[in-house]
C-alpha cells in the first residue's frame, strides 16, 4: 500500500481511480474510531462505481499501516480535540499533498465527525456521514467501555489485529479519550451550523454507539440536509445494510450540481 508522507509522519493510503472517469469531485473516506484502510473492505470500491467518482482512502496516524502514535497511553494519548485536530490541520495537508481539492468527504463514526469539522472550514462538495457523534451520550460511552473488556477479555484484540500493525496502540488511543471525563464535554453542533454544502447523514436504528440525536442535531446547517434512519442496522450501516446506503448515496451525489 502506497505510503504518502504529511507533516513529518507517513500515512497509508489507497487510490480507487474510475476507468474513464467523469473528472468529479473524488470520494474521500474517513474512517471510524478503530477502522483502517483495510477494514473498509471492498465496499469504497463499490460506492466509487455506483457513483461514478474517483476514491481515496487513508488510515489515520497509529491505525492501519500509518506511522504509528509513541506512548499512545502516555505522551503520546489523544486530546479532547483530536478530531478537530485532524480536521483542521491533517486533512487539509494532506489533501493538499494529493492535490485534490473540495472533495465529497464520506466518514463513519469518528470519521464522520472529521468529515463535518472539515465542511465547517474548508471547502468540500458534499458530505456523507455514517453514524456521526456530534455530542457524547451516555449509551456511547457504555459501549465503548463493553469494547474495552472485550479487547481485554475477549477475542476483539485479535480480530482488530488483522486490520492494524500496532493494534494496542489503535485500540488504547481510541478508547482511553472516549471513556476519559473530560472528552464529555465534546459538542460539534455549533460547527455543523456553518456548513453550506449538501449533507447527508445516515444512521442504524439498532445503533448501540448512539441515539437519533447524533444526526438530528447536525441540522439546521447552512446548506441542503437529509438524513436516512436504517431499519435492522447497527453502527455500521455500509455494512449491515451496504445495498440500501450504497444506493441512497449514489442518488444524493447524482442530485449534486
Amino acid at each position: 500500500m502506497p505510503m504518502i508522507h504529511v507533516k513529518g509522519v507517513s500515512l497509508e493510503v489507497q487510490r480507487l481511480p474510475i476507468p474513464h472517469g467523469t473528472g468529479r469531485a473524488p470520494i474521500v473516506f474517513l474512517h471510524e474510531g478503530l477502522g483502517s484502510v483495510a477494514m473498509w473492505r471492498d465496499w469504497p470500491a463499490s460506492v466509487c462505481a455506483a457513483t461514478g467518482r474517483d476514491g481515496i482512502v487513508y488510515s489515520r496516524r497509529g491505525y492501519g499501516a500509518s506511522d504509528p502514535v509513541p506512548d499512545v497511553r502516555g505522551t503520546g494519548r489523544l486530546q479532547p480535540d483530536y478530531m478537530h485536530r485532524e480536521a483542521w490541520d491533517v486533512l487539509p495537508a494532506l489533501l493538499e499533498t494529493l492535490g485534490v481539492r473540495a472533495p465529497v468527504l464520506l466518514g463513519h463514526s469518528d470519521g464522520g465527525s472529521i468529515a463535518l469539522l472539515h465542511a465547517a472550514r474548508h471547502p468540500v462538495t458534499a458530505c456523507v456521514v455514517l453514524a456521526p457523534h456530534v455530542i457524547v451520550e451516555d449509551i456511547s460511552v457504555e459501549s465503548i467501555a463493553q469494547a474495552r473488556h472485550a479487547f481485554e477479555s475477549g477475542d476483539l484484540r485479535q480480530r482488530l489485529g488483522r486490520y492494524h500493525a500496532d493494534v494496542d496502540g489503535a485500540f488504547w488511543q481510541w478508547n482511553d479519550i472516549w471513556l476519559s471525563q473530560p472528552f464529555r464535554g465534546f459538542d460539534i453542533r455549533a460547527d455543523c451550523r456553518r456548513i453550506s454544502v449538501p449533507v447527508l447523514a445516515i444512521q442504524g436504528e439498532q445503533d448501540p454507539y448512539g441515539t437519533l440525536r447524533q444526526i438530528e442535531d447536525i441540522a439546521p446547517t447552512a446548506g441542503p440536509f437529509e438524513t436516512l434512519v436504517v431499519p435492522e442496522c447497527g453502527h455500521s450501516p455500509h455494512r449491515d445494510q451496504p445495498g440500501t446506503v450504497t444506493a441512497r448515496i449514489a442518488d444524493f451525489l447524482r442530485a449534486l450540481p
